[in-house]
């Protein structure tokens, strides 16, 4: 039995009304996600900031921790963060950055190249636990670092190499391969080549996962109290083989505290964290956006 034309025309006519149904219904369901994240954030960042505004002040940012909560500072904690980033960061960039342009522009691309990139996807999501007990391992007990600043370096620059080495493979990448051969039939070598044309062209992306891999390096506790990162530390690091801590560790040992007001020393402690961050992150895309507009 033939269908009438008019049902099929009907049909026809009522397809894109469904898919507009449909497309709204995932926009709302995808709004509502991403507000109720936006807003869960908000809230949580309001009750820290009305808990530990008061406990902010120049005394609390200059003086080192203490017993006494109204002399407890955070000095130490923002020494050996900027420490450990002044280390951690060249090692990170430079090996990171080499190794992504070594698996790109040099190695062949056979077996061997997909066992490492698949080993270092892995690696990227590996808990960050097992590289202080790696770092624990090696840099602690084998090289006889002990509890320093360069051993926690060490260990925080095996936990953001592979981030950093992805993500700096995908901005290498993204560059055309246009800009590649025009260089070479100009007489420029590999190593100009990936020098003055590729790397300016990636370094918008390179630096992105500097900013990511950075974030993520200052936030990381568990690796630092494998290695034996001290809780309290009444001085400032002078030197890479001084013991340290860092602000997560200094903010988890006074939440750890019973009295009320270490906690609001906590949640200060956790604004200066984000402070630092920020302004780490700030400095960082505005590299990025200069380097994108000179490339």
């Amino acid at each position: 039995m033939a269908v009438p034309r008019v049902a099929v025309a009907a049909g026809v006519m009522d397809r894109p009304a469904a898919r507009r149904r449909r497309d709204r219904l995932a926009h709302g369901l995808f709004l509502a996600a991403s507000l109720f994240g936006v807003v869960a954030l908000a809230l949580l960042l309001a009750g820290v900031a009305l808990k530990g505004w008061s406990a902010l002040s120049w005394t609390f940012l200059t003086s080192f921790p203490s017993r006494f909560p109204q002399q407890a500072g955070i000095r130490s904690a923002v020494g050996g963060s900027l420490w450990l980033l002044v280390l951690t960061g060249p090692m990170v960039f430079v090996w990171g950055v080499g190794a992504a342009i070594y698996l790109e522009e040099y190695a062949r691309q056979g077996r061997l190249n997909r066992i490492i990139q698949a080993n270092l996807s892995n690696l990227a999501g590996v808990p960050s636990i097992v590289y202080g007990l790696l770092g624990l391992a090696l840099f602690v007990r084998v090289l006889a670092l002990g509890r320093s600043l360069l051993a926690g370096a060490l260990t925080m620059t095996l936990l953001l190499l592979p981030l950093v080495i992805v993500a700096t493979q995908e901005a290498i990448r993204a560059v055309p391969k246009s800009l590649r051969d025009g260089a070479l039939a100009l007489g420029a070598t590999r190593w100009q080549t990936v020098r003055l044309v590729v790397l300016p062209a990636a370094m918008p992306g390179i630096l992105t996962g500097m900013i990511l891999a950075v974030s993520r390096g200052l936030g990381e506790t568990a690796p630092l109290i494998a290695i034996g990162a001290l809780a309290f530390v009444a001085f400032t690091p002078s030197s890479p083989l001084d013991p340290f801590t860092v602000l997560p560790i200094q903010i988890f040992n006074w939440t750890s505290r019973p009295q009320e007001a270490f906690r609001e020393l906590a949640a200060a402690g956790i604004l200066v964290l984000l402070g630092v961050l920020l302004a780490l992150n700030g400095l960082a895309a505005w590299l990025r956006d200069r380097a994108g507009r000179g490339a």
